[in-house]
């Protein structure tokens, strides 16, 4: 039987994260609360909650942790062409609720997207903390994912597609405007094969704990919003996009 420190109700301190266990990886501590304060000064420590309705509040620090440097974005000849298209368009924070309720529905994705998530993370929306893009196609919703900015991170939560490449076109307008607004680094958690193929790579925790206790504490002064100049220059800029080597 797993022993886990439990998080006092009454504070928002969390254990090293040194301490978190190897197996299951990166397992940290349980207990607590989904308020906004104990949200963000997880986020802040590179800890996560993810847990099924039937379990504690379960917090996770996984070595190594999957990001996604946005000058390493890695567009596939074939998304290129599809990012040409004109049959799409993209708009962010326009459907937060419709888009975490989609990431719930998908295979998996409904035993730790909870209700008690889905409201906390709708607090944290509501607060200008957590965002929503959205892929619309016939004006219907084709694909999105949501996520909490901090400083110079943002921290990607789920995504989902109800379309082919609909997460991914999705992921590709995000990415390009946190490097147009400043942003340093996408926390990805831990590593998937989707991501991969977009440039995403593993670090070692201290290493993204180390980045995170300075990228954080920026202020980036933007709003997130598409403007009208981006979505005319956008597609074709994308489209046009190559890999950047990494350093």
């Amino acid at each position: 039987m797993l022993s886990l420190p439990w998080l006092r109700p009454d504070s928002y301190a969390f254990p090293p994260v040194e301490s978190a266990l190897t197996e299951p990886d990166g397992l940290l501590a349980a207990g607590g609360d989904l308020t906004p304060e104990r949200l963000i000064n997880a986020y802040q420590r590179g800890i996560f909650p993810w847990f099924s309705e039937d379990q504690p509040i379960l917090w996770w620090s996984p070595d190594p942790r999957c990001v996604l440097l946005p000058n390493e974005l890695h567009l596939s000849r074939s998304l290129r062409k599809r990012l040409k298209k004109d049959d799409y368009r993209v708009t962010f924070d326009h459907a937060f609720d419709d888009v975490i309720s989609a990431c719930s529905a998908r295979p998996g994705e409904g035993t730790w997207i909870t209700d008690s998530m889905r409201s906390a993370y709708g607090q944290l929306h509501t607060q200008g903390v957590a965002h929503s893009v959205e892929v619309w196609i016939d004006n219907a919703l084709a694909g999105g994912l949501y996520g909490i900015a901090i400083g110079g991170v943002f921290f990607g939560e789920s995504m989902f597609s109800h379309q082919t490449d609909g997460s991914k076109i999705a992921l590709t307008h995000l990415i390009d405007h946190l490097q147009r607004w400043g942003y340093r680094m996408v926390d990805c958690q831990v590593h998937n094969n989707h991501l991969t193929t977009l440039g995403a790579r593993e670090i070692p925790r201290a290493e993204f704990c180390n980045s995170l206790s300075q990228l954080t504490r920026l202020s980036l002064q933007h709003s997130w919003v598409l403007d009208r100049h981006y979505w005319e220059t956008s597609q074709t800029d994308l489209s046009n996009h190559t890999a950047r080597r990494r350093p």
